[in-house]
């Protein structure tokens, strides 16, 4: 029996002394696996970051392809793991589609441009026509373009409309409908809950309210903008007309007939496409252009491209071109993307008035307006910066309401002929809860105050007749204020501006003919201008503010993006005026702002 005892304990230490080696070598197995993925992450980190830094270099006969597939933004942070991993809805940047055309034209290993048109989403007319117009300056070297889609919405066949030759699916479509703008009502779905909104405004335009307030369209809404979407729809046939040789009456004969059901062949005989062919065609195309017979077509991307040619030295003077669009705002806050913010605003314009190596600003301004205290403070830092150096800002998409309060302090203005600008004006929007907290919740409140007006402000009741009168009043005075610091920049009397106020919106053509804009044109323009007003020859640009790291706070990033793009392919055209009801909350009391959005349909 002892034997026996023995002999199992002997096994059994025999077995426990197996169990720790094995698990030994398992915890050092995964311990230094964790540190061989540890260092595989940085040198992929660093791989990165350092071809992220990196200059890419251009081969001979190489093409640059311009995929206008995306939202499109005026700028937009680096995303390499988007580009290593694919992006079903990924973000375009104008600025970096710009660079890349201008580098298209002065690189001699780019031979030409290949444009493909899947979708193009999130673009104003303007924006579009800033592609268009790089386009158009691109052809002046004598290479060739040309544009492929399976189906063209009627945004990139705008663009895609100076090119060489259009080609077109043989199953394919192209959006050709004209414009329209159809806002959002939500006065009857907040009355449903029990929320009324007390409004208080300046300006028969103003339309930014309406949307709480009514059901339709006021008969002054209505008359803007149909006046704006003429004038855009006007200067599109323009430009496509001369581009395609077609006169604009059958163009407008071709949007009434619905040329999205048409046969692809009707459109070919109707000068709207040049040929008709499948995917591959397009390669042995590019093939016969380029000479490559065998392997990989040489095709460069705008990233690729627009990084070569920012890598280029730097010579001359420098003028810096900063960018501010997205919501004004006092602050900002978590899920604030893409907005001016005024400390942030306000600090780097004081950094470029007194850094002596810049010698003109270029404002790149895109925004519908937001807050009027917000647009205040960097209207006087625009206007400190004008003493020191000269700015000239180039609107883009918008440059509205507060979007404009931050331009008039320029020397100089310049706007795209489909910019939406003007809307000068002043609004208050606070929400009335009562109803929906009383009579729907529940719940019933009760005051003790030692002054009159000590609950001003809340949503448990509605203003009374004196505090409405004392808000009006406010609003009044932050209107005043606006139209003075518009006469004061444009050199206008006050009653010159009030009758182009009103918050009023104009298209950038219009602008340039009541004098609220300078010029007609795009970024480059503007630059060309600046240096003029600064008298230098030689010059470089420098943009910011720069973008930061992309490694920087990537996950939060990365929860952020996948929620609205998930938003977005969800509710399209939709998704940006619903998205005004999240804003709501965040707004400060004044608001100079355009119609929330114009929400074009085309």
């Amino acid at each position: 029996m002892y034997i026996c005892v023995i002999v199992y304990f002997t096994y059994f230490i025999q077995r426990m002394k197996d169990f720790v080696k094995y698990t030994l070598a398992t915890l050092c197995g995964l311990f230094l696996a964790g540190i061989a993925l540890f260092i595989l992450g940085i040198l992929s980190i660093a791989g990165m970051m350092t071809m992220e830094s990196a200059a890419p270099s251009i081969k001979p006969q190489s093409v640059l392809r311009l995929t206008l597939n995306g939202e499109l933004q005026e700028d937009a942070p680096n995303d390499p793991l988007g580009d290593l991993f694919g992006s079903t809805y990924p973000t375009l940047s104008l600025r970096e589609i710009q660079t890349a055309i201008q580098g298209a034209k002065e690189n001699p290993n780019i031979d030409g441009i290949y444009i493909e048109a899947p979708t193009l989403l999130g673009a104003t007319p303007a924006m579009i026509r800033d592609i268009r117009e790089s386009l158009a300056d691109f052809k002046k070297s004598g290479k060739y373009i040309i544009a492929y889609g399976d189906h063209y919405t009627q945004g990139a066949y705008y663009i895609c409309s100076i090119a060489d030759c259009i080609i077109l699916n043989p199953q394919g479509q192209v959006n050709w409908c004209g414009m329209a703008s159809q806002p959002i009502f939500y006065k009857d779905l907040l009355e449903k809950i029990g929320i009324k909104m007390q409004v208080f405004k300046v300006g028969s335009y103003k339309s930014a309210v309406e949307p709480f307030t009514a059901t339709q369209m006021s008969d002054a809404n209505r008359e803007q903008v149909t006046s704006y979407l003429n004038d855009i729809w006007q200067t599109m046939l323009t430009d496509v007309s001369r581009s395609r040789f077609i006169k604009k009456d059958l163009l407008n004969e071709y949007a009434d007939s619905m040329l999205t059901f048409r046969p692809a062949e009707e459109l070919v005989r109707n000068g709207m496409v040049d040929s008709l062919c499948y995917i591959d065609g397009i390669s042995r195309m590019l093939r016969a252009k380029t000479g490559k017979d065998k392997g990989a077509l040489p095709l460069v991307s705008v990233k690729e491209l627009a990084a070569a040619t920012e890598a280029t030295p730097k010579k001359g003077d420098k003028i810096a071109v900063y960018y501010a669009y997205g919501d004004i705002v006092d602050r900002k806050t978590e899920w604030s993307e893409n907005v001016i913010d005024a400390e942030t605003v306000c600090r780097d314009l004081r950094t470029l008035r007194e850094d002596e190596s810049v010698k003109a600003v270029v404002l790149r301004v895109n925004s519908g307006g937001g807050s009027a205290y917000a647009s205040e403070q960097i209207w006087h830092e625009v206007k400190l910066l004008r003493e020191a150096k000269p700015v000239v800002v180039s609107m883009g998409g918008m440059a509205a309401s507060g979007g404009y309060y931050i331009s008039c302090a320029a020397n100089y203005i310049v706007a795209e002929p489909t910019t939406l600008t003007g809307s000068i004006g002043i609004f208050g929007l606070i929400p009335d809860a009562s109803q929906l907290l009383s009579d729907k919740l529940g719940l019933h409140f009760d005051v003790v105050k030692t002054n009159a007006h000590a609950d001003f402000g809340t949503p448990a009741r509605p203003f009374n007749p004196s505090e409405a009168q004392m808000m009006q009043g406010y609003i009044q005075r932050g209107y005043k204020l606006f139209t003075e610091r518009v006469a004061d920049g444009r050199n206008m009397k006050t009653g010159q501006v009030e009758k182009l106020a009103e918050g009023r919106v104009w298209t950038g053509r219009q602008a340039v003919e009541n004098g609220l804009a300078d010029a007609n044109g795009n970024l480059q323009t503007a630059i060309k201008k600046a240096a003029s007003l600064a008298q230098i020859k030689d010059y470089h640009t420098e943009y910011a503010p720069t973008p930061s790291p992309w490694y920087e706070g990537l996950f939060d990033q990365q929860k952020k993006d996948y929620l609205n793009t998930t938003l977005q392919e969800t509710l399209g055209t939709y998704y940006a005026p619903l998205m005004n009801l999240r804003q709501i909350r965040q707004m400060s009391v004044l608001q100079a702002r355009i119609p929330y959005e114009p929400n074009f349909i085309n």
